[in-house]
């Protein structure tokens, strides 16, 4: 239970059937505002400013900046971090809510960059067309690994063997989780949380802190859909294999194929769709 510590709550529930109903305890997965808070040098001068707030679930609150901060270029590295922690001045409501990162002195940082768009909601207004430039361009320098082939068998194998590892969703039901497997089908890292895309990011914050960028080697396993901001983050971090448990969207798929990413929906137990280059899966 102490991994559940601060990312679920106990909850009065009525619990109905056909023949009756009852009030019991439930646990339901916790959702929490995040800010993060970005210190930079500027002519000589320290400057904070906030950059986003996300609704997530408590834990590895780090790794989850570290991530979002790799995944819009702000840094490259744990190195282009000079101190990360949970701001003290807050209100007491706030504490545990706010992280200030303190970039490296030497990092060059653009201030234009804090008021970008972020191509991270489906109805943004932005049109499929200019997201998927904006992010090819955002990732030109990516190394992604056109020769790493996968066995179909460790496809079939990957829902099995996340099931036991998802902690939280085995209690609430009701979170998204991101994972790392091996070319092989080894389990490596699994992250938890309300958002799909927080998920994602804490397992990149992960692999930033221990040095393992870019992921050209690792299957990325998905528990929900598929979605464009899902695909963007994988090809940031390396990544050119991404397998789910639903659907992608339109727009998922045409920045796969133009990124050269393999993506696989709708894994069962006996059946999966392929919706971009095949060839990586060796039948």
């Amino acid at each position: 239970m102490i991994k559940l510590k601060n990312s679920v709550g106990n909850f009065k529930v009525l619990k109905v059937n056909k023949s009756n109903s009852v009030e019991a305890d439930d646990l339901i997965v916790t959702e929490e505002p995040l800010q993060i808070r970005l210190q930079f040098l500027q002519d000589n001068e320290w400057i904070e400013k906030p950059i986003s707030i996300t609704m997530r679930t408590p834990g590895n609150d780090f790794e989850l900046v570290l991530g979002f901060l790799h995944n819009e270029s702000i840094i490259n590295s744990a190195k282009d971090i000079l101190q990360i922690k949970y701001c003290k001045t807050v209100k007491p409501e706030e504490e545990g809510n706010v992280i200030v990162v303190k970039l490296s002195p030497g990092i060059s940082f653009d201030m234009t960059h804090l008021n970008r768009y972020f191509f991270t909601n489906s109805s943004c207004g932005i049109c499929g067309k200019t997201a998927i430039d904006a992010v090819s361009n955002n990732c030109k320098n990516t190394h992604q690994n056109n020769l790493l082939k996968i066995d179909i068998e460790t496809v079939w194998r990957l829902n099995d063997l996340l099931a036991p590892e998802q902690t939280i969703f085995n209690y609430t039901g009701g979170i998204h989780a991101s994972a790392l497997f091996t070319v092989h089908g080894e389990f490596e890292v699994v992250k938890e949380d309300v958002g799909r895309h927080n998920a994602l990011d804490k397992v990149i914050g992960n692999a930033l802190i221990k040095e393992l960028l870019p992921l050209r080697n690792n299957i990325l396993f998905l528990s929900g859909r598929i979605s464009f901001e899902l695909v963007q983050k994988a090809i940031r971090a390396g990544i050119c294999i991404i397998v789910a448990i639903g659907a992608p969207s339109g727009l998922a798929v045409k920045l796969a194929k133009e990124n050269k990413i393999t993506i696989i929906g709708f894994l069962k137990k006996d059946r999966f769709n392929i919706y971009s280059h095949p060839e990586r899966i060796i039948q």
